[in-house]
């Protein structure tokens, strides 16, 4: 059975380009970037090609990459990097309720250490207020750190306002861009942004390396992992040089695929009208109007989420219930349940996110499969309460 792979922003599949630049630098290249000798050199030549593809896709400068395992460290290393290299004696902290576990987690321990930490409240739309981040930011703020795009409802806060208003107080501002780097355009050196972080795997790259920009300027972070003087003293450890490969050419490849953007927006919305065309009682959670093109959570009334999940899997379809990084927590969605939807709808819902790779016709057939799990399940729920009664 052919798979309709709709689960996207969990992970995405690895190009072919990606693919083979990744197998060539493991077959071919061997040194250690650190190394002085050519063939060391070799090694370095590619990280540094790669940085600027990366660099690119964001439009910074290369020094203001710093390579990591992932979009988690990255994270980890704004939010601990700031707290622990500025606030030694404690300071505060602002993020939001519907934050990454790598942001939230992190928050949690430093908290334990002693810092405060406020999370914004969001609306119905999963949208921050404004007035609220402005009136928490004190004298003792260190830094705001307010995702892009949420990866359950693929909501997108406006983070240049939120930047400005960071700025004008003097307060850094860092930016979860795991979910929308390589999705939408980003243009960070014209953005209020001091810190961002990106994800090869979540844009056709390899799992297992990521980066954050620092801008040029920034006070000097602590180092959440500390070792040598790779990534020019900021980050220790052997560089990963063909996962950094891979990362550099995916977002090259996301760099030249601008017409991608608004065909992946065109599949989403016609994946919506059918599904709505064929289904009654959907319901979209998260603002329809600002968000990823690709993403869509949809509740289903009269139908659990995880059985809806399950039989969507048998049928040939993947898809989530939530965030992949707190699937099978048995929690309702931290995020949904911010938003203020009763936990009846949240047990209902769906995250459907799109990739480049789908087409019409696997929309369309997971349109007609979605249709026919949903009547079989209403059909199963709807019985078995008449058993009860």
């Amino acid at each position: 059975m052919d798979k309709i792979y709709l689960d996207h922003n969990a992970t995405t599949p690895l190009a072919p380009e990606v693919l083979d630049a990744v197998t060539s630098v493991l077959r071919d290249q061997m040194g250690n970037p650190s190394s002085v000798h050519s063939v060391g050199r070799s090694a370095r030549v590619l990280i540094d090609e790669a940085r600027e593809q990366v660099a690119s896709l964001l439009g910074v400068s290369p020094s203001e990459i710093v390579f990591t395992s992932g979009g988690t460290e990255a994270n980890n290393f704004a939010l601990l990097g700031v707290a622990l290299g500025l606030g030694k004696t404690g300071g505060h902290i602002v993020t939001s309720q519907v934050e990454h576990p790598s942001v939230l987690n992190p928050c949690r321990q430093l908290e334990n250490l002693g810092f405060r930490v406020d999370r914004l409240k969001v609306d119905e739309l999963g949208r921050i207020d404004f007035k609220e981040l402005e009136n928490c930011l004190t004298e003792s703020t260190l830094l705001v750190s307010l995702q892009h795009a949420n990866s359950e409802t693929g909501v997108l806060q406006d983070i240049e306002r939120a930047g400005e208003i960071a700025r004008k107080k003097g307060v850094l501002f860092h930016t979860d861009a795991v979910q929308s780097a390589g999705k939408i355009p980003l243009r960070v050196q014209d953005l209020p942004v001091d810190m961002l972080s990106i994800s090869a795997h979540k844009l056709n790259g390899p799992k297992g390396v990521g980066a954050l920009y620092l801008r040029k300027g920034s006070p000097d972070l602590f180092s959440p992992v500390c070792g040598g003087s790779q990534e020019k003293k900021r980050r220790g450890g052997t560089e990963n040089v063909a996962g950094i490969a891979g990362f550099g050419k995916a977002c090259e490849l996301a760099s030249l695929s601008s017409q991608k953007y608004s065909n992946l927006s065109s599949l989403c919305d016609q994946f919506l009208q059918m599904a709505s065309n064929l289904i009654a009682g959907i319901e979209v959670f998260g603002d329809l109007e600002n968000r990823l093109p690709n993403t869509l959570n949809l509740g289903f009334e009269g139908v659990e989420g995880d059985t809806l999940l399950i039989s969507l899997d048998m049928a040939g379809v993947a898809v989530s219930t939530g965030s992949a990084c707190s699937s099978g927590s048995g929690l309702p969605s931290p995020v949904l349940t911010a938003m203020g939807i009763p936990i009846d709808k949240i047990n209902s819902s769906i995250r459907f996110s799109l990739g480049w790779s789908n087409t019409m016709a696997e929309i369309e057939k997971a349109a007609k499969i979605l249709a026919e799990a949903v009547s079989v399940n209403r059909t199963g729920t709807h019985a078995e309460r008449a058993i009860k009664t």
